[in-house]
């Protein structure tokens, strides 16, 4: 005979109707979260080899670097940049290698090479690293002549870090322009906004310096009759 009740009976054939109505999707959520917790392994595996090759492939970015750096040529790093940043793009290390070729194309006065590392970062680079590429690309825009372009980039760069940094380079386009007025109080601006001891402070002071000094209005003396 039966050993269930009828009570315990009709609960085993409640289950046996919800599971022949929802067994199959029951077996298909199982398969999806183990085939998720696999695929979310083979990811970080993924990454890390990424990651490894990357930083074997960055050491011959800081050989061309150094070599660079001895003969005067940027093309061998210029080279190795175009390569991190082509195998790994959105790695840290593809950023750093096309910002040194970038510095090292400047150096070597090659101005067009320089642009072109610089807008790669702005465009393609680690987040944290935009805003330092934009300002270097609006100095190599300075060097250039392209005004209008040069303080296109430095109006895009928000991170408040940079205010000194950008109001700096803002008033060297200015002054170049001709814009004397506006570059005082670009170069003020950086002044007021540099830490005491950057040294942007003290660069940004002689730049104003050099154009008439202080734009704020002189502080009345003390003590002087009304």
């Amino acid at each position: 005979m039966a050993a269930y009740d009828l009570e315990e009976q009709e609960r085993i054939d409640a289950l046996k109707d919800w599971w022949d109505k929802w067994g199959n999707w029951v077996y298909a959520a199982v398969a999806m979260f183990f085939a998720g917790v696999a695929g979310t392994q083979l990811w970080k595996n993924y990454q890390g080899k990424q990651h490894e090759e990357a930083e074997v492939l960055f050491k011959s970015v800081t050989k061309a670097s150094q070599e660079s750096i001895a003969s005067r040529d940027p093309k061998k790093l210029t080279e190795a940049a175009a390569l991190m940043a082509d195998k790994y793009p959105k790695s840290f290390q593809a950023t750093e290698a096309r910002l040194m070729a970038a510095k090292s194309e400047f150096e070597a006065g090659k101005l067009d090479e320089a642009a072109k590392h610089l807008q790669w970062v702005v465009d393609h680079g680690r987040d944290a690293f935009r805003p330092i590429a934009r300002v270097r690309l609006a100095q190599v825009l300075l060097d250039q002549k392209k005004f209008d372009e040069a303080l296109q980039q430095l109006e895009r760069v928000k991170d408040t870090g940079y205010i000194a940094l950008v109001a700096d380079v803002r008033g060297d386009v200015l002054s170049a322009q001709g814009k004397k007025a506006e570059a005082r109080e670009a170069y003020q601006l950086a002044v007021d906004k540099a830490d005491e001891r950057s040294p942007v402070k003290f660069v940004s002071q002689s730049k104003l310096d050099a154009l008439g000094g202080s734009t704020k209005p002189a502080e009345p003396a003390k003590g002087g009759k009304s």
